[in-house]
């Protein structure tokens, strides 16, 4: 019997070698070839990229709530579609802020604010104001108060009261009482303010000015009258700047009081004495030349259809109407030209003119923008008075005391037809505008207004 024959042992290593060697060339192959789910893994996985965050919105765009912060949680490093870009909630639409309360008042008091002693009486007010000074002056509230408060800052409101009210007498009580609503209401009557009888918002910054400054607003009021020497008559306009009021007197009484817009602290409405001549019914504007160079001129190079729309006409020297577009309104020469606004609802003097010749070119006026009336600052015109109710004043210019006679009726009527007219008086009115912040009125009652202009003095130190 035949035995199989095996392979000898130098056959064997020779095949046991070559094997070797094909194992060893093909290992780094292998290697280069490996896709990543059988790559080994890293030591440390690399954070993912953050995409950079959007551009800011402009100014006028609405602001957007950031986006939340990304999560601190490590990435698998096999996951190779991008996570999706969070949007960024939207910031709800704020509530609108409610409007301020209204503090101010117009006064009810009949006695008119200028009257031929009020320089006598205001002096003997600033003197005994002086004394209260020297005293030491009055304690300062520091703390809203109402009917029902008991403590020793009610006693501290009493004394404050008490400097200047000589009907409150019992300053010790700690109990709120109604003697001392009835004081806080006098005090605000004498301040312009709504008499509520609570002591908060802005009957506690008036209590909480010292008496010093209120010496100073009575002393700085009397220097002004001194110059000041106007020709009272049966029949007068007061306007008092810093109570943006207009008073109409009539034997030596306020018949007429109105709300008034005045010069805002850039541009002052002027003291001066003047008289009214006439009312100007639809009456057109001609635009100072302060307001062509600083407003009208800008607003063109921007906007060169603004005189268009505003029915503002160009007339030069020969009171001829000029196309705007012809003009460089970047040049000095844009000021040489006659801007005037035809009458109608956009005209800014509104319906009604009252003619009062003097050297400030200035006048009081209607409006259509009469919703600032119910505003308690009112410190927002270019140095002319708007005067709240004029349709009222000029029935009261017209009712035949000065000459022409026309009613309200008649004057809305004619307002209504949109024809100009120009009403003369035969009887030209006396007018006044003062600047007054304290003051004393024939009974010796001493009221107090802002000094919003800055223009209290006293030996040549201004009250800020």
């Amino acid at each position: 019997m035949k035995m199989k024959k095996t392979p000898s042992a130098s056959r064997l290593g020779f095949l046991i070698g070559a094997l070797m060697s094909m194992l060893a060339i093909g290992a780094p192959l292998r290697a280069q070839t490996a896709t990543p789910e059988t790559a080994p893994a890293p030591a440390q996985s690399a954070p993912t990229p953050v995409a950079p965050p959007a551009p800011a919105a402009p100014p006028e765009a609405a602001p957007v709530t950031p986006a939340p912060p990304v999560s601190a949680a490590p990435v698998a490093p096999q996951a190779t579609t991008p996570a999706p870009a969070q949007t960024a909630a939207k910031k709800p639409k704020p509530k609108p802020k409610p409007a301020p309360p209204r503090e101010a008042a117009l006064s009810d008091d009949p006695t008119p604010a200028l009257q031929p002693q009020t320089f006598f009486t205001t002096s003997k007010a600033a003197d005994r104001y002086r004394q209260i000074v020297d005293r030491g002056g009055w304690p300062r509230v520091g703390v809203s108060l109402r009917p029902g408060a008991k403590g020793a800052a009610v006693s501290t409101l009493r004394r404050r009261l008490a400097a200047e009210d000589d009907s409150l007498v019992d300053t010790a009580k700690e109990k709120w009482d109604a003697d001392l609503t009835a004081a806080v209401k006098r005090f605000q009557f004498r301040l312009g303010l709504k008499q509520t009888g609570l002591v908060a918002g802005a009957t506690l910054r008036e209590l909480d000015v010292p008496a010093e400054t209120r010496f100073h607003q009575l002393e700085s009021t009397a220097q002004r009258l001194t110059a000041f020497d106007f020709a009272f008559g049966p029949r007068y306009i007061v306007v008092n700047i810093p109570s943006t009021a207009v008073d109409a007197v009539e034997d030596d009484r306020v018949v007429r009081r109105y709300a008034a817009i005045v010069g805002d602290p850039e541009h002052h409405s002027p003291e001066l004495q003047a008289k009214v001549v006439a009312v100007n019914i639809n009456p057109t504007w001609t635009v100072p030349v302060s307001i062509i160079k600083n407003e009208i001129a800008p607003k063109m190079l921007k906007d060169p259809t603004y005189l268009q729309r505003s029915h503002i006409r160009v007339l030069n020297a020969q009171r001829e109407e000029v196309d705007p577009r012809s003009i460089n309104w970047a040049s000095e020469r844009a000021a040489q030209y006659t801007l005037r606004q035809d009458s109608g609802a956009d005209n800014s003097l509104g319906s009604i003119r009252i003619s009062m010749p003097n050297s400030h070119s200035v006048y009081m006026h209607d409006t259509p923008s009469r919703n600032l009336f119910a505003n308690d600052y009112r410190f927002l015109s270019h140095g002319c008075v708007r005067v709240q109710g004029v349709v009222d004043l000029a029935a009261w210019l017209l009712d035949g005391e000065s000459g022409p006679q026309m009613s309200k009726d008649e004057i809305n009527a004619k307002i209504a037809s949109g024809e100009r007219e120009e009403v003369r008086l035969t009887q030209h009115v006396p007018v006044a505008w003062v600047y007054m912040t304290g003051w004393a009125s024939a009974d010796g009652l001493v009221h107090f207004r802002d000094d919003v202009y800055h223009l209290d003095e006293v030996r040549g130190v201004a009250e800020q």
